[in-house]
């Protein structure tokens, strides 16, 4: 992903938590020059210095057929908007686009282990559905394996990452500013989402 040096994030923390909150990427791979590409819910935990993504599939989603060796993609985006130059102090300004986004690269590796795959789907219910929980322990374990069988769990230990937070920071903090109240205005919960996170990036004068 073509990323300028002050769009880039480094702070791991900030990075864990984005993949964790916007936590419905797109898998993208590519075998024999066809792409394939598939929205699914993810998991993000630490092993080390390590990210790895936790994610599953429907059986029947032939996509897995085509993880072997080959490096696949997991694209995370977060809030994302329209900037007008209305907004800006330069009257000789065009429209753009400011987003936050991250590209994941790794190995995905299928877990065939039933305990495996049965504590992988429990602790994405653990995290997203405590409410539930219980009542997901008390289903009927053969009622389970069934579930289970229906689908393909597999992980991704990250090797590389690419970021991107295009919040207009090539124009300096007084137009970051301007944009970001403009964010603000327009009542929109993605667009105040893209105006909190422009604001904690302001760049210095």
């Amino acid at each position: 992903m073509y990323s300028p040096p002050y769009n880039r994030l480094e702070d791991r923390a900030e990075l864990l938590a984005f993949m964790r909150q916007n936590n419905f990427p797109v898998l993208v791979t590519g075998l024999g020059g066809a792409l394939h590409a598939s929205h699914l819910p993810a998991m993000v935990h630490e092993a080390g210095e390590r990210l790895v993504i936790d994610m599953h599939m429907a059986h029947a989603n032939p996509q897995w057929h085509e993880f072997f060796d080959e490096e696949v993609m997991v694209i995370f985006s977060g809030p994302h908007a329209y900037v007008s130059p209305r907004w800006y102090e330069d009257a000789e300004r065009v429209p753009t686009w400011n987003y936050a986004a991250v590209h994941a690269y790794g190995i995905a590796k299928i877990s065939s282990d039933p305990k495996a795959k049965a504590a992988s789907q429990r602790h994405l219910i653990e995290t997203l559905d405590p409410q539930w929980l219980p009542k997901h322990d008390a289903l009927p374990p053969k009622y389970v394996a069934q579930m289970l069988d229906g689908i393909v769990n597999f992980t991704i230990a990250v090797t590389r990452l690419d970021t991107r937070w295009k919040l207009s920071q090539n124009r300096g903090r007084g137009e970051m500013e301007l944009i970001a109240a403009a964010l603000e205005k327009t009542g929109d919960a993605g667009d105040r989402a893209l105006a909190a996170l422009t604001r904690q990036h302001l760049v210095e004068d």
